[in-house]
């Protein structure tokens, strides 16, 4: 298996402060399991992330479990795979061993709420990942939602709605950490989150009148997208007065695209 593609992509963006390169395969059912080992390698020796779905859909289990005679992260487990810079993403339909394998091996567990919902594949056990050891952190897979407040408060939201209980998996401070510093982490840039910075707008009708006490609680529990104000990153202005630097080209961009231009 060559892998000249993360080479050369870690020479072009050697000096970019936007870019990190990590290593991804897709899926067991998507990729060998002997390739699946050559990528974890390739990563673990150059300390790199790398990436999988695992246990996204039960049909996944099914078809891992015809191939390989065991589940996604069991298979996983037992070829050494699981470690600190692992990154699940989905993690849906897990065994009790399996979330602790997880846990044991400190991995991050990246979730995408609004897709799973979207597409109806089950809620994973959040709250079990975390007493296990394993670290949440969050993204988006379909773009099913634009929103990503309601991406990380649904790690802790659609647990209760599973357990008919409040404050199941995280609380406050556990999400917004999980939103930044977990979240960096995981895609390879280390304490560069120190430097980022997204300001909100305090008179906004979601955060308005939250006091220090309870910020997080605000930010994570109430903030929807209208409340940003501006967003820094890397000495970038990304988002100022709460749009988007270049949304008029990726306005015109997108309508292209789909042909309404």
């Amino acid at each position: 298996m060559q892998l000249d593609g993360p080479r050369a992509l870690q020479a072009r963006y050697a000096n970019d402060p936007m870019v990190r390169v990590a290593v991804a395969a897709h899926s067991i059912r998507a990729v060998p399991l002997e390739h699946v080992a050559t990528l974890a390698t390739y990563a673990r020796d150059r300390q790199m992330p790398f990436h999988m779905h695992v246990a996204e859909q039960r049909r996944e289990l099914d078809e891992c479990r015809s191939e390989y005679g065991t589940t996604p992260v069991d298979l996983l487990a037992r070829q050494g795979i699981l470690d600190g810079r692992f990154v699940a993403i989905h993690a849906t339909h897990l065994t009790p061993a399996e979330i602790a394998a997880l846990g044991a091996a400190r991995t991050y567990i990246g979730l995408c709420r609004t897709t799973e919902r979207d597409l109806g594949d089950g809620t994973p056990e959040t709250a079990a990942l975390v007493q296990a050891g394993a670290r949440l952190c969050f993204g988006v897979d379909s773009h099913a939602s634009g929103d990503a407040f309601e991406e990380v408060r649904a790690a802790e939201l659609d647990m209760r709605v599973r357990a008919e209980a409040r404050h199941v998996a995280a609380e406050a401070p556990l999400l917004l950490d999980g939103a930044t510093r977990v979240g960096y982490q995981a895609i390879g840039f280390g304490i560069d989150w120190q430097a980022d910075r997204v300001w909100l707008d305090a008179g906004d009708a979601s955060i308005a009148g939250a006091g220090d006490d309870l910020l997080a609680d605000a930010v994570i529990f109430g903030a929807t997208p209208r409340a940003v104000d501006r967003v820094e990153v890397a000495g970038r202005v990304i988002v100022e007065g709460g749009r988007h630097v270049r949304y008029d080209e990726a306005l015109a961009g997108f309508q292209k695209a789909i042909g309404i231009l």
